[in-house]
């Protein structure tokens, strides 16, 4: 006999496909009698979906993916043990995957991953992802959740935090320092949480009648000496600020280095505030004042909504989505020095 096919079990019992389908991966909508025919037959002929089906039962791998762009970054990792508390509870395992901020690694991955390897996955996309179509396709034959960098176009849960607000409250909090020339230093605009920062950031300038010219977004790269380059420059060049914003952690050495070698002294030359969940803020000189991100529990969130979905396909993951606040630190780099 050749190849078994779900249209061969349907034949054979005189169902759809489709019934076939949902029988094999234990769908409530089947009958329990229903689903033993199937199963039955499909033992009976050794048909097998595809190499990681670790149970023909539930014809489900018990494993997730999780897709991040790097673990360095204290964020991920702690969102990572959050993830994994739940899933462990749940009995799944973890498969993670670094994408390290390259979209066509992200493609290669998910194209690999639909084969059969995981139930589902939770993604965290790169700073080069402008369009979502390798994620909709995924997302065509099993479920996805976003947390922390997410795709709105995707009718799914979105685990975030409240990043308007917290681009809002960073800036009003260097005003209220006595900041006069801020700037925001942004990696790709693409990305969800940035761009919701710099709307925050934009809207507390201008609600505080502040210049445009003296107070804007500057964009970095991935690469930190080209980073370093460019905050020595901006620390060095007529109007130098007085006030920084670092959109995401890795850009706090560059922000350090150049000012210490420039002899800028933080916090009185220039008052410096990153979003970050590094331990290590506490022990910088000075300590680093933070917006600290929810990291752990946006983990738990995102998944424990995929885990709710693969327990029941019916599910609407959208209603899932939840907005985890974070939390303003302050410490010794914004606080001392006031200039006006």
């Amino acid at each position: 006999m050749g190849t078994i096919t779900i249209k061969l079990l349907a034949e054979r019992l005189n169902l759809s496909t489709a019934t076939i389908s949902k029988a094999l991966c234990d769908s409530h909508e089947i009958s329990e009698v229903t689903k033993r025919k199937v199963l039955d037959l499909a033992r009976e002929l050794n048909y097998v979906p595809n190499a990681y089906a670790g149970s023909l039962r539930r014809h489900k791998s018990k494993t997730i993916a999780v897709l991040i762009p790097e673990v360095a970054d204290s964020f991920f990792s702690l969102a990572l043990n959050g993830i994994e508390e739940v899933a462990l509870a749940k009995g799944y395992h973890t498969l993670i995957y670094m994408t390290h901020e390259k979209v066509e690694r992200e493609k290669a991955i998910l194209k690999e991953l639909v084969g059969g390897r995981v139930d589902g996955a939770i993604i965290s996309v790169t700073a080069e992802t402008a369009s979502f179509e390798h994620i909709h396709d995924f997302n065509r034959r099993l479920p996805v959740v976003f947390f922390d960098r997410v795709c709105p176009e995707i009718d799914t849960a979105q685990i975030t935090t409240n990043d308007f607000e917290c681009g809002y409250q960073a800036t009003q909090h260097l005003i209220e320092a006595g900041c006069r020339k801020i700037v925001m230093l942004s990696i790709s605009n693409s990305l969800s949480i940035i761009s919701a920062r710099s709307e925050g950031f934009k809207k507390a300038i201008a609600d505080n009648n502040l210049s445009e010219a003296d107070c804007h977004i500057i964009a970095c790269t991935e690469d930190a000496a080209s980073n370093y380059t460019l905050v020595k420059e901006i620390m060095s060049g007529p109007n130098r600020p007085d006030g920084i914003i670092a959109t995401v952690e890795k850009l706090t050495t560059e922000i350090y280095l150049a000012c210490q070698d420039l002899g800028i002294t933080i916090p009185t030359d220039v008052k410096v505030i990153c979003f970050s969940n590094q331990s290590s803020a506490v022990i910088l000189n000075p300590s680093l004042t933070t917006i600290t991100q929810p990291a752990f529990d946006m983990g738990k969130a995102a998944a424990t909504a995929l885990l709710k979905a693969l327990k029941n396909n019916e599910l609407p993951l959208a209603d899932e989505s939840e907005v985890i606040p974070s939390t303003l630190v302050v410490r010794n780099s914004t606080t001392g020095g006031i200039k006006n």
